[in-house]
């Protein structure tokens, strides 16, 4: 393959994508060429590159670059020894691009989370059949070393739990929601306004990112199949200011939460992996993480706590973490992409959450009408859910609705099995005295 190289010739880069990230790492790769041949034993050099338009202006000069119109040639090209995928999308041409350079003897690196967290494993296996390396640090976290912290850092340790911020678009959005005690809509504007979110935001504030990256984490830390099929996904839309300043009140922050852990029952381990807004105390680690920053916390049977934090995205930390992953390969390091070999690791059903203890903050918009408290109440009875305190903001309107008759209810349930929140919401459905659907935050523990 390419990178069998003597250790004295470059390591040859097809770069297919040239937006932010891509026009970052060439120009990283100049600016600290010296310094990266140093560390990589061998200098690192774009050889060719692909993109939809030729002649935009990028920032960085690409005029010493061979050029192909169609990225999959970049695979076939004699001088290069890795490709770099840059291009996006979990199917179409970066997909094709990724088999393509298996396919040719080349390695692999990209920055695309949601290609590796749908096709991770037929990557991972075409990769090792080849003996090459298939990179992706970029594709969690931005600049942030999680995966090579998981994977080598902390490999002599069972990892208990993985979990914390993935995407910084909702982290932005809530902590500002925190600060200036604006609703989510006005928050999500200006965060496309400054270009914190995309123009359509949809994977992002509904979870979908984070979702990835949880999946691809879960992988890594616990040495079992990528299963993003199966991680629980809530995002933040529900969430309004007045339950940002609930949360204050009682002594915690939102933020949206990934998490994953392998829980043993009766018959045998299973794989927990769900992304959803919590209330966060406000001394835990992760509370003080705002802005689009991400963080990531890992818990190991002889390491204790892990805290992972910084850039989760931008063209400078994502550039960092693509050329990171390069040095390791002009050292000669291909490994294994995941924790183990595809076939060595563990395949488990997903664990069933209801049975599991745990507080949670619950919120309703209801009809400002006499009974429905009682109503509420009387379903948390019924579901055997135990009432901590019940915060009354009758005075309150809603807020972002459009009937003024609207008011929120907001109540904290003492521990107890989560199915319980379930069948007390289950008891609700349907009821004209609710106007919306209630919005559940577990309390992290």
């Amino acid at each position: 393959m390419g990178t069998t190289a003597s250790s004295s010739s470059p390591l040859r880069i097809g770069l297919a994508g040239l937006g932010t990230v891509g026009a970052g790492v060439i120009r990283l790769l100049q600016s600290n060429g010296d310094l990266i041949a140093g560390r990589a034993g061998r200098p690192i050099e774009v050889t060719a590159v692909s993109a939809r338009e030729r002649g935009k202006d990028r920032g960085v000069d690409i005029s010493g670059f061979a050029w192909e119109d169609d990225m999959t040639a970049l695979a076939a090209r004699d001088d290069v020894d890795v490709v770099v995928e840059l291009v996006g999308g979990s199917d179409g041409p970066a997909l094709t691009l990724s088999r393509a350079a298996f396919n040719g003897g080349k390695s692999l690196v990209t920055a695309n989370k949601a290609m590796i967290a749908h096709h991770g494993m037929e990557l991972a296996r075409q990769a090792e059949a080849g003996g090459h390396a298939l990179k992706f640090e970029a594709a969690v976290a931005g600049g942030i070393p999680v995966v090579k912290g998981l994977r080598e850092g902390a490999s002599a340790n069972e990892l208990t739990r993985v979990y914390g911020i993935l995407n910084g678009t909702c982290n932005y959005i809530l902590t500002t929601m925190e600060a200036t005690g604006a609703d989510f809509g006005e928050t999500l504007a200006e965060a496309q306004a400054l270009g914190y979110a995309e123009a359509d935001p949809t994977f992002d504030i509904e979870g979908v990112d984070a979702a990835h990256k949880l999946a691809i984490l879960a992988t890594i830390g616990f040495g079992v199949e990528l299963d993003f099929a199966n991680v629980d996904t809530v995002g933040i839309v529900q969430v309004r200011a007045a339950d940002i300043a609930q949360a204050d009140a009682l002594g915690f922050v939102i933020r949206l939460i990934g998490e994953a852990d392998v829980q043993n029952d009766a018959d045998g381990p299973k794989l927990l992996q769900r992304v959803r807004p919590c209330l966060v105390a406000k001394d835990h680690p992760l509370a003080p993480v705002d802005g689009p920053t991400n963080a990531v916390v890992a818990e190991g049977n002889y390491v204790g706590r892990l805290l992972f934090q910084g850039a989760g995205a931008g063209d400078g930390p994502t550039a960092s973490a693509v050329v990171a992953d390069l040095i390791d390969i002009a050292r000669g390091d291909v490994g294994t992409p995941f924790s183990a070999p595809v076939d060595a690791l563990a395949k488990l059903a997903p664990a069933e959450p209801g049975g599991r203890m745990g507080r949670a903050y619950l919120r309703f918009t209801v009809n400002d009408r006499p009974g429905v408290l009682a109503e509420i109440t009387a379903a948390m009875r019924d579901a055997d859910v135990s009432i901590e305190s019940l915060i009354q903001l009758g005075l309150q309107k809603a807020g972002g609705g459009s009937d003024d008759n609207e008011v929120l209810v907001a109540m904290v349930t003492h521990e107890g099995p989560e199915a319980n929140v379930g069948k007390a919401l289950a008891l609700l459905d349907g009821s004209d005295s609710l106007t919306g659907e209630p919005l559940v935050l577990p309390i992290m523990a």
